[in-house]
């Protein structure tokens, strides 16, 4: 009987522990169904599991190519504090466009699918910034290029923000970004942040 009711307060202890293990990463926001937590090195591990290859690291950031929400060759990009092994941001670059029309549908697709996943936007703006509206794809693609172009959409939730943008890098590259903010591990670096002042 005795062996009977350890073996019994054993499982339920060990339930118990896995639990309480599985409720914690539920708290954080998934990427890829995976909770952003952990180490730097933990969180690569398991995109590499789920197909994406490391190029790198630079600046304590971790670079991953692969596909990504249907679109091949992306660029994730795994951050952390740098005197906090704590993961908390993703950012997915997808692959670069040279007109406005390739450009934009990449950012309204991702928005519609961002939407029926996550539902109405929290905010976003989507304008160019110039005194008349560009009217053809070059001189969109301009605007882009010169910064004038404010194209992004926040999705709030409980775990998290999720910011959808149309980015440049200089005068040649032209993409969309999808970032994903850990709202928890974005405390804890805020945290340690204002400790720092």
């Amino acid at each position: 009987m005795k062996k009977l009711l350890s073996t019994l307060f054993f499982t339920v202890t060990a339930l118990t522990s896995f639990t309480q293990i599985k409720s914690d990463s539920s708290r954080h926001l998934l990427f890829k169904g995976v909770p952003i937590d952990g180490t730097l090195d933990e969180f690569v591990l398991k995109m590499q599991k789920s197909g994406f290859i490391r190029t790198g690291i630079q600046d304590g950031i971790a670079i991953l190519e692969g596909d990504f929400a249907s679109y091949k060759s992306c660029i994730v990009r795994v951050s952390t504090l740098k005197n906090k092994d704590l993961v908390s941001k993703i950012d997915v670059l997808f692959p670069d466009r040279d007109t406005w029309s390739s450009l934009s549908s990449n950012y309204f697709n991702l928005k519609e699918m961002l939407t029926e996943k996550y539902g109405k936007p929290s905010d976003g703006i989507e304008e160019f910034q110039s005194n008349g509206q560009p009217i053809d794809d070059m001189v969109k693609m301009s605007y882009v290029k010169l910064d004038e172009c404010k194209y992004h959409t926040n999705y709030g939730t409980e775990k998290g923000t999720i910011q959808l943008s149309i980015e440049h890098d200089g005068l040649t590259r032209c993409f969309v970004r999808l970032a994903y903010f850990d709202k928890i591990n974005g405390k804890t670096i805020k945290k340690q942040a204002l400790d720092d002042l």
